[in-house]
This record gives structure tokens, sequence and C-alpha cells, in this order.
């Protein structure tokens, strides 16, 4: 029982960080969504019992390419450009 709820509310957590992700304009905010999608995206993993792929989504998924991100766009402009 409280297992199905944290289940429901990891996806709700999924769905929300990946809207938020495509909407903001600051794209320091849309690197961090996408860190902590992965990062729900591996506790997703671990829930639905793939502890190995849920270490790997969350190295590899949360952490380095959140710092990859986050390193290309403090060499760039932070804000998008409209046109």
């Amino acid at each position: 029982m409280i297992l199905d709820i944290i289940h429901i509310l990891v996806l709700i957590g999924l769905i929300a960080t990946a809207y938020l992700a495509v909407k903001l304009r600051d794209l320091m905010a849309c690197a961090v969504m996408l860190g902590i999608f992965s990062f729900l995206l591996s506790l997703e993993f671990f829930i639905l019992q793939a502890p190995d792929v849920a270490i790997a989504e969350a190295g590899i998924g949360a952490g380095l390419t959140t710092a990859i991100f986050v390193m290309a766009i403090r060499k760039t402009s932070r804000w998008e450009v409209e046109e």
C-alpha cells in the first residue's frame, strides 16, 4: 500500500520535472530539473527492483550528465534567447 503511494508520487515527480525542464527559460534551472528527473528515474528503477540499473542511472544520469550540463552552461549564456 505505502509502496504504491511512493510509486505514484515518483511518477508525478517525473512528469512535473520533465514539464519544467521544457518550459523554463533559465538553462541552469533546466539542467537542475533534468538532474532531478534522472534521480527520480533511478528511484523508479529501484522501486521496480532493478538496483543495478538504478545505480548506473544515478551515477551517470543524475551525476555526470548534470555536471557536464552545468559546466557547458557556465561557458555560454545562462538564459535562452528568444527569436
